[in-house]
């Protein structure tokens, strides 16, 4: 494994793993009545994630491009896909990127094992935060008193499985649908950016082209997460703040949309290669 794919994998995995945790933070928010603090602390978490995707992008798009040039170096007729060694290439490079949706599930179980041990952690965040009255004075706190970030630490534990096992044995008490949507947008948004890389090497003359519709194919899954699943969570969650439902509910709530998430992963495995030549047929109308 090279460096640029060992840094992919790993930046994947901690991009999935921390927007699994936002379901953490919702619950945290219900348990201590402070929902619109927990998400703002949530937001210098998400920094992270979006640092680590600006910088997955580029690497991986130097990956695929590595590939196609390789292929192109040795074969640059019209029927290049017909090359034996481009084939090969095309063959590590499906590897490659089934790796990275791999990493992506693996994120995504860790976030998941993580959400018990993050709602105590974030509890203790939103009181402190209450205390001190600003996070710069948070970071200063446990900048000068070392074991409250031992504290901190000593909270990572993996759960009981008993935990997620109540969850998943109590009557269904949220949307089926809305769990259902969870998992189709996961699964496009985990491999819309990956799919559209790989067609442009199915399809080297219009790969600039081809790497243009990621970013449609994630906008319409994250609008579609913003109208479908995202609201859905919020109801929910306000309506255990108001005491129409108990704080079970955002538990189990938090439970089956980890789960979901990581059987979106899955599905993307799946939907993988079908999506990549969609894209490439899609360019070549277009174009």
């Amino acid at each position: 494994m090279t460096i640029s794919l060992a840094a992919v994998v790993f930046l994947t995995a901690i991009i999935h793993l921390i927007n699994t945790l936002i379901y953490a933070v919702r619950l945290a928010g219900v348990r201590t009545q402070r929902l619109a603090t927990a998400l703002s602390l949530f937001q210098i978490i998400f920094l992270i994630a979006s640092t680590a995707n600006l910088i997955q992008a580029p690497l991986m798009s130097s990956i695929v491009e590595n590939a196609i040039n390789a292929g192109l170096k040795y074969h640059a007729g019209a029927d290049l896909l017909a090359d034996p060694f481009y084939q090969s290439q095309l063959a590590g490079l499906e590897r490659k990127i089934r790796l990275v949706i791999l990493a992506s599930t693996a994120g995504t179980i860790i976030g998941g094992l993580l959400i018990p041990s993050t709602v105590k952690i974030f509890v203790r965040g939103i009181m402190l935060l209450e205390d001190v009255g600003s996070v710069p004075r948070i970071f200063l706190k446990m900048l000068l008193a070392p074991r409250s970030v031992l504290g901190l630490a000593k909270e990572i534990k993996l759960p009981q499985p008993g935990r997620f096992r109540d969850s998943l044995r109590e009557p269904l008490s949220i949307p089926v649908a809305f769990l259902a949507a969870n998992i189709i947008i996961t699964g496009i948004w985990t491999t819309g950016v990956l799919s559209a890389l790989y067609a442009g090497a199915l399809n080297p003359q219009y790969r600039m082209s081809a790497a243009f519709t990621s970013g449609i194919i994630n906008g319409m899954a994250t609008v579609l997460a913003a109208t479908v699943v995202d609201p859905t969570a919020g109801m929910i969650t306000d309506q255990a703040l108001r005491g129409v439902r108990e704080e079970k509910d955002v538990r189990q709530m938090a439970v089956y949309l980890a789960l979901t998430r990581l059987i979106g992963t899955l599905l993307a495995q799946a939907i993988f290669l079908p999506a990549a030549w969609v894209v490439v047929y899609v360019v070549k109308l277009i174009t």
